[in-house]
């Protein structure tokens, strides 16, 4: 059974930082892209982050460029997004995502191939 987990998501203050992860099961880690979505209230799902499959190449939405970093342990099947300089647009459920496809998290308009259940990262002004 595969399991995307995710943690770290809390309130924070405007220009704080965080540090999300993501611990994956129950597929070969080193063969999927990784990546970072998010939902705002009222809003679709927004591509923030991926990663390659050997962490070599990253891959960043605009919105978040130079402020975020993603990274991932493959001995511990772990992605990683880290999160400074918050602001309050930054407010939204993160969901973790897998996928073969780099494309497919990027643009893609459908689900990934395996997604968590979220965390909820809230920044307050």
């Amino acid at each position: 059974q595969v399991q995307l987990v995710e943690s770290g998501g809390r309130l924070v203050q405007a220009g704080g930082s965080l540090r999300l992860s993501c611990a994956a099961s129950g597929i070969t880690f080193s063969s999927y892209y990784m990546g970072w979505f998010r939902q705002a209230p009222g809003k679709g799902r927004e591509f923030a982050a991926a990663i390659s499959w050997s962490g070599g190449s990253t891959y960043y939405a605009d919105s978040v460029k130079g402020r975020f970093t993603i990274s991932r342990v493959t001995a511990k099947n772990t992605v990683y997004l880290q999160m400074n300089s918050l602001k309050p647009e930054d407010t939204a459920v993160y969901y973790c995502a897998a996928d073969t496809s780099l494309y497919q998290l990027q643009f893609g308009t459908t689900n990934p191939d395996y997604w968590g259940q979220g965390t909820q990262v809230t920044v307050s002004s």
